[in-house]
């Protein structure tokens, strides 16, 4: 198994794949992954789903100063091309998120404004008003969406309810562009189950959905690293990526793309 977690509310500055120089903020606890998936790709290993109390996540405070203690010991020299909201699992399920992107913009704004603010985010709690109004504040409203299909959601991300994806598309669409949609594409074999959502099946529905939702651009990227439940999963080739690239941009929509 080779997964990690994040031990501090900031951490980096990393190079990002897709990113850039990155400094990420980490909004959940550094001793466990809180999340609401349960991917089987993800660099922070398997959710215990025993153990998804929300006790120890940082306060508002905290990860205000420690931010600006970090900004300011970056003013000089090399400065971070993002401030990213990532960590150990799904950074909206603080209670605070709407908040504290309040108080990081502000912080942004007066330290290094030149550096654009980035959430990367599965998309679960989109419905909620207070989300979905802070992340159309920042630069990078990266919002996940692996497939069209419901059978493939719950095989590749493994969510702790049902997730509709006909529903997920509409919310998507409710940003209307301002958002960006990052796909991870793999294929093998995990818990004894084919998976593969590069199939022309499954490829034709995704453009489907990324024709509707119309982002300002798709982030089309692959696994980097060993996966955390052992599964026998295959890195997409970068060529096969640029395929699947050169299609969205027969929609007219930007993409980047990280193999």
């Amino acid at each position: 198994m080779s997964t990690f977690l994040f031990n501090d509310i900031v951490f980096g500055p990393v190079k990002s794949r897709r990113l850039g120089i990155s400094l990420g903020v980490n909004l959940l606890p550094t001793t466990k992954k809180i999340c609401n998936f349960n991917c089987i790709y993800c660099e922070c290993g398997l959710t215990d789903e025993t153990n998804q109390s929300a006790d120890n996540m940082p306060s508002r405070k905290d990860v205000c100063g420690e931010l600006e203690k970090k900004l300011l010991t970056m003013k000089i020299g090399r400065k971070p091309d993002t401030i990213t909201f990532a960590g150990n699992g799904e950074p909206t399920l603080h209670p605070e998120f709407s908040e504290i992107i309040r108080d990081v913009v502000k912080l942004r704004n007066n330290i290094i404004p030149d550096a654009k603010i980035a959430v990367l985010s599965n998309a679960t709690t989109i419905k909620n008003p207070k989300v979905r109004n802070a992340l159309l504040t920042v630069d990078q409203n990266i919002l996940k969406l692996d497939s069209a299909f419901d059978n493939t959601i719950e095989l590749h991300n493994k969510p702790n309810s049902k997730i509709c994806a006909a529903e997920l598309i509409d919310d998507l669409k409710a940003f209307n562009g301002k958002l960006i949609i990052q796909t991870l594409f793999l294929k093998g074999i995990s818990g004894g189950k084919k998976i593969d959502n590069t199939s022309a099946q499954e490829i034709d529905e995704w453009l489907k959905a990324i024709c509707a939702i119309r982002p300002a651009m798709v982030m089309l990227y692959t696994i980097s690293r060993k996966t955390p439940d052992g599964a026998k999963l295959e890195k997409i080739p970068y060529h096969k990526l640029h395929i699947i690239a050169r299609k969205v941009h027969y929609l007219g929509i930007k993409t980047h793309v990280s193999g």
